[in-house]
């Protein structure tokens, strides 16, 4: 259900579970997270088949307790961690637990018709400890607290418009977006690559 590939320096690492929204089951955020662990690209990509980038946790599996697993924020460490350019290539609405890893990627690239929502509120449950804390960071706490707390479902223009998304474009042109994106980290050193994201970040 996680695959994984890499093409001209690019990592790209699918969610392939369409015929459920992409819900990540316990062994998929397992994969995920040694997917990027052990990736040595200078660049990964997150991405997902079909119309959905992830609904977040199976609802059947978030029940059984991975709503509060800790695998989710050793997934969005690892992204955080990795040393080059980290993308989320949505391929369409990201939900729930699945938008703790896109708030941990450096860019977020939407196809036109994305949604963002976290139903965190309306289910019971918490987000895990740093969502919050990055989505705070992108949107500013009024935001977070409407996606949050109020239960918003941001549109593609909403979430371009306060800084969620990088980029929205057509379906066809998300992977040539992200290549462009990417063409720059691609060829140049890593130790530069991960010397400016330091900075950024310090």
């Amino acid at each position: 259900m996680i695959e994984t590939s890499q093409t001209d320096g690019i990592c790209w690492v699918t969610i392939n579970r369409p015929d459920k929204a992409n819900a990540l089951t316990a062994e998929m955020l397992e994969q995920l997270a040694e997917a990027v662990e052990t990736c040595a690209a200078k660049v990964l990509v997150l991405t997902g088949q079909g119309k959905v980038f992830s609904a977040g946790a199976d609802l059947d599996a978030a029940r059984a307790g991975l709503a509060t697993s800790p695998l989710w924020e050793r997934l969005s460490s690892a992204i955080a961690n990795f040393p080059g350019l980290t993308i989320a290539a949505l391929n369409g609405t990201v939900a729930g637990g699945a938008c703790g890893m896109v708030l941990a990627c450096d860019l977020r690239v939407a196809v036109d018709g994305a949604k963002v929502f976290y139903p965190v509120m309306k289910l019971g449950f918490l987000p895990q400890p740093s969502d919050p804390i990055r989505l705070t960071a992108l949107v500013g706490p009024a935001k977070a607290k409407l996606i949050l707390m109020a239960g918003a479902k941001f549109t593609t223009q909403e979430a371009l418009d306060c800084g969620l998304f990088d980029r929205a474009v057509a379906p066809d042109a998300l992977s040539e977006t992200v290549e462009t994106l990417a063409s720059d980290c691609l060829t140049a050193d890593p130790s530069h690559v991960a010397a400016i994201k330091q900075m950024i970040h310090a």
